[in-house]
């Protein structure tokens, strides 16, 4: 949802400590991911690193792109993984936010005891303080949640993936894919930045996937183009079994009569066709016979 601030510099602001420790040093572990310091569903509010935020309803360019985001997630999700949306999380001691989709392993973490961490988390930016949502990435990343993707939507529209490195956002090229264990299949940048694309990236995961009815849809498809390519065979027979007779009996074949012979795929009047042969002085009175 979109945060009611103003949006500047897209730099984190700078923070204590090692984004590739679940645990820094001299520090207390991190709370359990559903302890909350907000309550879920009850209230609006955020907090990050200490600050409460109000997730405000979504305008239109964050709303749409939000459901675009979410049928590509959820067509992508290997097995063994859940996508959700506005998954409230315990991210540290001081920060109780959630992304705007993400993806995590299914069943409990047998080290915690709560469901498993997020692996993959998607922002949409559109009016929310870009630096807030810098500082969540930033926190994100410290919890130990593996990639961490943004996607703007104001101006030029555009996917940027969290550098811890860096502490900033990297562009990602829009002809490029995102890679992870939780996804069934590469899921094409160019999917998150429109809804054409997207169609397809979703019907290519759902085949992917062996979605039965598309399975169906094929087999069906197969049996159809089998049976059709048969009743075609039968038919080109019956016409050449006509042009052979016409031939072995003398009879004169035009062009365009052959063409009307060859072109004919129905059986019932091929064979009638084939009956007068034998029998017809001339290809016309051959085909007099509808």
């Amino acid at each position: 949802m979109d945060e009611n601030r103003a949006g500047y510099s897209l730099k984190a602001p700078d923070r204590q400590g090692s984004g590739s420790s679940l645990r820094l040093p001299g520090r207390e572990p991190f709370p359990p991911l559903d302890e909350h310091l907000v309550e879920p569903e009850v209230t609006r509010d955020e907090i990050i690193g200490g600050r409460r935020i109000v997730a405000m309803p979504a305008n239109p360019p964050h709303a749409n792109q939000q459901l675009v985001l979410d049928q590509v997630l959820a067509a992508h999700l290997a097995p063994g993984y859940i996508g959700a949306v506005d998954l409230l999380t315990r991210h540290d001691v001081d920060s109780d936010f959630a992304s705007d989709a993400c993806v995590y392993k299914d069943g409990i973490d047998p080290e915690t005891g709560t469901r498993y961490l997020e692996e993959l988390a998607f922002e949409i930016v559109s009016e929310q303080n870009t630096g807030d949502v810098s500082e969540k990435a930033l926190i994100m990343y410290r919890r130990g949640v593996r990639r961490i993707l943004a996607i703007f939507v104001k101006g030029k529209k555009r996917v940027c993936e969290w550098s811890p490195e860096s502490r900033s956002w990297r562009l990602l090229d829009s002809g490029s894919s995102i890679e992870a264990p939780c996804l069934l299949k590469p899921l094409p940048v160019a999917a998150l930045l429109d809804a054409a694309v997207a169609a397809n990236a979703v019907a290519e995961a759902l085949i992917a996937q062996g979605n039965p009815v598309i399975q169906n849809l094929e087999a069906t498809v197969r049996s159809e183009g089998k049976a059709e390519g048969l009743a075609e065979g039968r038919a080109e027979g019956s016409a050449a079994a006509i042009l052979r007779v016409l031939a072995a009996r003398g009879i004169a074949v035009s062009e365009v009569q052959r063409q009307e012979f060859l072109g004919c795929h129905d059986l019932d009047r091929l064979a009638r066709w084939l009956d007068r042969a034998v029998m017809a002085s001339s290809a016309e009175e051959v085909t007099s016979i509808s």
